[in-house]
């Protein structure tokens, strides 16, 4: 994810996204209208516009489409932040199939390129959801029939009946029992995917769920079970309030009581075990504490820059206070303890949200050098006292050292916790002491006087990798302080009608202004070669074309370059139709799908340059 477009060169990834959308309007039929808001949503504008035709006569025919480009820099906030939607939920808590690496092959029978520099890595959009619970030996379908062995191979892989879960020769149940009980570390079909769909209703199920708040998201998933169960003639005690993972699984597991059900509701049923993964533990109740921790911030973010700065200070601190004072009993974590990991991912939030409500300081950041310096030294002591167990990339190359430093943090820890011992000497030992006393002594100090050189080292070498990270984080704020109508938020706010309209993401605030045919500051318009030609030539003879407005277009296809998320989809449709502009078709995409942990590893984890 590229922060800012420096300069006039366009980057390749511009290119492919202008050509991919070349060639998705001309299967769509469409002749679009480009807007751009963003550097990098300029560049990709500038080279989309280049591609069309001056003489496509085809394009008279075609339909009119108003396409808006934003770039997902502009706001950082809504795809870190855990809101109100199902469907984020169960993104974030599904795990992925494992990361693609694309590189250019070579001539010789297509063999990889192992130049490191040309290579491409990305996470992928395939969320798996386990369903090895369904296909159990015990399960309750074992007593109301059994899958045979195309059948279990077809619904693992995807409907389609072609992987090889099951050899040829594992007919029988024994064979059968054993390929299931390996898990699904070893038999990847044991996971569905939301990528496959046995029919188009599926895909309207999942569609439906993205205009879901997560209460209303999984009433829906229930009331679609209950429709399913009393299709199959199952009957099952339902209670009245909000929706369970418990409650979740009882349906499902009524639902798989036979083969034949489970092959008939296999989309539900994904959906289903999906949502059962989002609302189970340690998911939900992380998800809960992201989100009050959020809140606080954006209040915060309403004072001063010292109330936001201590905010997310104590955010870091209060990730370190329970492992520290627990170090070593063998006790588990509470629900919702935020790691160091998550306190990172809550202080881009805090900088982006500092980067629109305050301007920037000497230190280059939005706020004073004292108090990012506390910043720094919270996250080193965050480190230094949590080390065990951190996944963070921006660490590679220190674990051996972390791991050496909470060792002896953890025997220390333990010298302290153990009471003195006594030690009854006889008087008439032949020891003596004094003599090897001044030996002990200098070999005791020549080791604390290694460790402790050891340890300054590793904070010296842990502050310099901080730095680094907090000049992304100097670009986070930075690129939300470049939003073009930050300082217009009163005239936002009076021609929204939605509630909360100051927690909503960019996406909910522009298209608010494009229903309300309001000038949006920033926007930038791209004429095709007709309308240039037009503007420089023709229009000195009155013949000028007149600039085409993005609110007058009965279709909007809005392109969120960098990734979009659940809840901004959700955003949108409520912004379309609190403005009542129910007659305008709206369509969303972009270039992939984030949680808050992508951004983490986009800005500084193993997709970023630190």
């Amino acid at each position: 994810m590229e922060l800012t477009s420096d300069g006039d060169d366009i980057p390749p990834g511009a290119t492919l996204i202008a050509h991919f959308l070349h060639h998705l309007a001309g299967q769509m039929d469409l002749k679009m209208e480009i807007f751009t808001l963003g550097p990098l949503s300029q560049a990709i504008g500038k080279v989309l516009t280049d591609l069309s035709s001056l003489y496509d006569v085809g394009g008279r025919t075609k339909r009119s489409t108003g396409l808006l480009l934003i770039d997902r820099s502009l706001d950082l906030v809504t795809p870190c932040c855990h809101g109100d939607s199902l469907v984020d939920r169960m993104f974030s808590a599904l795990p992925r199939r494992d990361r693609s690496i694309f590189a250019p092959q070579s001539a010789d029978n297509g063999a990889t390129n192992t130049v490191s520099s040309s290579s491409l890595r990305r996470r992928t959009t395939d969320f798996r959801i386990p369903l090895e619970s369904i296909f159990k030996p015990g399960n309750s379908m074992n007593n109301g029939g059994h899958f045979s062995n195309e059948g279990l191979t077809a619904f693992l892989s995807g409907w389609k009946g072609s992987s090889g879960l099951l050899t040829s020769g594992a007919h029988d149940d024994k064979s059968r029992n054993i390929l299931l009980e390996k898990g699904c570390s070893q038999l990847d079909p044991m996971y569905g995917s939301l990528a496959s769909s046995g029919s188009c209703n599926d895909v309207h199920c999942l569609e439906a769920l993205l205009e879901r708040r997560t209460k209303d998201g999984t009433l829906l998933i229930k009331k679609w079970l209950q429709e399913a169960l009393c299709q199959e003639k199952v009957s099952i005690r339902s209670r009245l309030g909000a929706v369970t993972a418990s409650d979740l699984r009882s349906f499902i597991n009524a639902l798989a009581s036979n083969p034949a059900s489970v092959m008939r509701n296999r989309g539900i049923i994904q959906l289903a075990k999906a949502a059962e993964v989002a609302l189970s533990e340690p998911w939900s109740t992380c998800w809960e504490a992201f989100a009050s921790a959020e809140r606080m911030l954006m209040l915060s973010a309403g004072d001063t820059s010292q109330s936001l700065s201590s905010q997310i200070q104590d955010l870091i601190n209060r990730s370190v206070i329970w492992r520290t004072q627990n170090q070593g009993k063998g006790h588990e974590p509470p629900p919702g303890l935020l790691s160091i990991r998550d306190a990172i991912i809550l202080s881009i939030v805090g900088y982006s949200l500092a980067g629109e409500s305050f301007r920037s300081s000497g230190s280059g950041g939005p706020f004073s050098w004292e108090e990012e310096h506390s910043l720094k030294e919270a996250i080193v002591d965050a480190i230094l006292e949590c080390s065990p167990g951190i996944n963070i990339d921006f660490l590679h190359g220190l674990e051996g050292a972390l791991e050496s430093h909470w060792q002896n943090l953890q025997s220390k820890n333990l010298n302290e916790v153990q009471p003195e011992k006594s030690c009854e000497v006889d008087d008439h030992s032949s020891i003596d002491f004094d003599d090897q006393w001044g030996s002990w002594e200098d070999e005791e100090a020549e080791g604390d006087r290694e460790q402790e050189y050891g340890e300054l080292q590793l904070k010296l070498e842990l502050r310099d990798r901080m730095d680094n990270v907090f000049k992304v984080l100097h670009k986070v704020s930075d690129a939300r302080r470049a939003l073009p109508f930050r300082d217009r938020q009163s005239t936002l706010e009076e021609i929204s009608d939605v509630t909360s309209y100051t927690n909503r993401g960019l996406i909910s605030k522009i298209l608010s202004m494009v229903f309300s045919k309001c000038d949006i500051p920033g926007l930038e318009y791209h004429s095709s070669a007709m309308g240039r030609l037009f503007k420089s030539g023709f229009g000195r003879f009155g013949l000028g074309q007149a600039k085409p407005r993005l609110g007058d277009q009965s279709l909007l296809f809005v392109f969120v370059v960098g990734g979009i998320n659940a809840l901004e989809v959700r955003e949108a449709q409520e912004a379309q139709s609190s403005a009542g502009a129910d007659g305008v078709e709206l369509l969303l995409g972009s270039t992939t799908i984030l949680t808050p942990n992508d951004m983490f590893e986009l800005l500084l984890g193993s997709c970023s340059y630190i």
